[in-house]
């Protein structure tokens, strides 16, 4: 096995184990920034995100992860996927868009119900409630308060909503958005939204068999 720079560098999976995985993707799919480019753009970054898959993959082979060399290009590439287009963009980061099944007030309503668990409130200025980044923003804080509590029935009841979010919200439309990204072609984001789903799926399993 070769022991180059960037396989030194690399985030090992133990590290990963001890990393808040839902704040890692709302970091990655959040606005561009200098501090998220230079993390995907290092040369141990697809050694990192290998390490990942293999802590909440299933199955299959990592599929070859290749970033962007200039900020700009990352920048105006989220820009055109997630942001701009007629009548959408081509794969809005909110779960309205992709499923038709419910008005989006309905789906945006159903998820402040789940924040208000918490006693969280989304920022209408920021972003709707079923913004993807948002959305794992909450996770994160379940996440945080059940391993924080010392109320066995409590943990119990937040591992339960955890669960139940994900299946409702999360896992009902991060597979269409990832078609429609894997369709576009763009280089990395489609590898990061499979590592995504990967983990959504990992953690729903474990939430179900402990709710």
């Amino acid at each position: 096995m070769p022991t180059s720079t960037a396989n030194e560098n690399a985030v090992t999976p133990a590290e990963w184990q001890r990393t808040d995985l839902y704040r890692f993707f709302a970091w990655v799919f959040a606005r561009p920034t200098r501090e998220c480019f230079n993390f995907l753009s290092q040369p141990a970054a697809p050694e990192s995100l290998r390490n990942l898959w293999k802590q909440i993959a299933r199955d299959g082979d990592f599929p070859a992860f290749e970033w962007f060399t200039r900020y700009e290009d990352y920048e105006s590439t989220y820009i055109a996927l997630f942001d701009v287009g007629v009548p959408e963009p081509p794969v809005p980061l909110f779960e309205s868009a992709h499923d038709k099944s419910h008005p989006a007030q309905e789906t945006a309503l159903e998820n402040t119900y789940f924040y208000e668990v918490l006693g969280l409130k989304s920022d209408p200025s920021r972003a709707v409630p079923d913004y993807l980044v948002t959305q794992l923003e909450f996770l994160a804080a379940i996440r945080y308060t059940r391993e924080n509590t010392r109320e066995e029935a409590t943990a119990v009841a937040l591992a339960r909503a955890e669960a139940e979010f994900l299946e409702r919200h999360l896992l009902n439309w991060i597979p269409t958005a990832k078609a429609k990204l894997d369709r576009t072609g763009a280089p990395g984001f489609a590898v990061v939204m499979t590592l995504l789903m990967q983990f959504l799926s990992h953690r729903h399993e474990g939430r179900a068999r402990r709710a």
